[in-house]
């Protein structure tokens, strides 16, 4: 499996929409973010009559035998809601293992800091055992997964060092399961399925927001598959004689792409984004704007013409955005040169075309 090559693609999908242009959470699109790759749960896909997904499918072709060996990694991200409280009265220590009386707000600045509520992100993957083509056919294998519940407070201390709010970080517990099956279609031909679902329970789904639900959803959800001794076929590109077999597969809510080296085909991404086979990150691009569709020139101007406030809010608001902004500000020139265009290759034009 080429995992450097499809690290770099899938941090790519993993936060497409984490944060839009203008990167501030006043700003209306980041409202609402991580549409693609959500799996809901259960009762609150019902509860939106199937709009919400709570599962995903991936079906491929892998040419390959006896020895022919298969892997699976499952990568999606897992919200964690960050709140902030004001302490009511500020004190210079904590008593052992006790919580301070706060007042939830908004935000809250704390030595010429500020600090607001947010939605924030761990990447979580889920790796399945490899398991032989031929065990498969006879055993499919049903892989349970749980990231538990979890809390953190981070005290703000002000200018003289007394503690005058909290951050608090909250995530849900997460179930799921990743369900593989094979097929054998022919002595050197299978069909592999992979569905990865969401088992988290939710209750009050019918009155619930979308908000909520993300707090027990899988986001930016995606697969990845390597072969040992196999082939897969591509999905775009088929060979002639799999070209019906490979029409009628049937992928929901994402799409198998060949990754690595033009021409190998040994590693497969299913990304909840279509892309095409073999896609690759510019390398004139210093690095990841969160937008699948960015023009790194464009959005890297921008960013710099934001007015110091609005620096300041995205500065405050994600450790990412800080990065991204600190990034850009100091690009050097001949960097920001290098984003206006490239040229990938020449050939000879042929007599009699024009």
């Amino acid at each position: 499996m080429n995992l450097t090559m499809v690290d770099k693609i899938a941090k790519a999908v993993l936060y497409e929409g984490y944060m839009l242009y203008p990167y501030r959470p006043s700003s209306v699109k980041n409202q609402q973010r991580w549409n693609f790759g959500v799996l809901s749960p259960p009762s609150y896909s019902e509860a939106q009559h199937g709009s919400e997904a709570s599962y995903m499918q991936t079906e491929c072709l892998v040419e390959g035998g006896s020895l022919t060996r298969l892997e699976i990694r499952v990568r999606f991200l897992q919200l964690v809601a960050r709140s902030v409280g004001r302490l009511r009265i500020r004190i210079p220590q904590l008593p052992p293992g006790e919580v301070p009386e706060f007042l939830p707000v908004s935000g809250l600045e704390v030595g010429g800091r500020v600090y607001q509520a947010w939605q924030e992100a761990v990447e979580r993957e889920v790796a399945l055992p490899m398991r032989n083509l031929e065990q498969l056919v006879h055993a499919p294998l049903s892989h349970l997964f749980t990231f538990p519940a979890g809390k953190e407070l981070d005290y703000l201390r002000d200018d003289d060092g007394l503690i005058a709010g909290v951050v608090i970080r909250e995530q849900l517990a997460l179930d799921g399961v990743v369900e593989v099956k094979n097929t054998q279609l022919s002595p050197d031909l299978f069909k592999i399925c992979v569905q990865v679902r969401n088992l988290t329970d939710f209750g009050g789904a019918e009155q619930a927001s979308r908000e909520d639900a993300l707090l027990s959803a899988l986001v930016s959800t995606h697969t990845v598959l390597g072969v040992e001794d196999g082939r897969f076929c591509s999905l775009l590109d088929p060979p002639d004689a799999l070209g019906e077999i490979s029409a009628n597969r049937h992928n929901v809510g994402t799409w198998p792409i060949l990754m690595g080296g033009a021409g190998e085909r040994d590693t497969m991404l299913s990304s909840p984004i279509i892309l095409y086979d073999y896609p690759q990150i510019a390398p004139e691009s210093a690095g990841d704007l969160f937008d699948g569709t960015e023009i790194d020139e464009i959005l890297s101007l921008r960013i710099m013409t934001l007015t110091e406030e609005e620096k300041r809010e995205m500065r405050e608001s994600d450790e990412r955005a800080r990065q991204m902004l600190e990034r850009t500000e100091t690009l050097p020139a001949e960097q920001l040169l290098k984003l206006h265009g490239a040229m990938r290759s020449l050939r000879p034009v042929e007599e009699g075309t024009r």
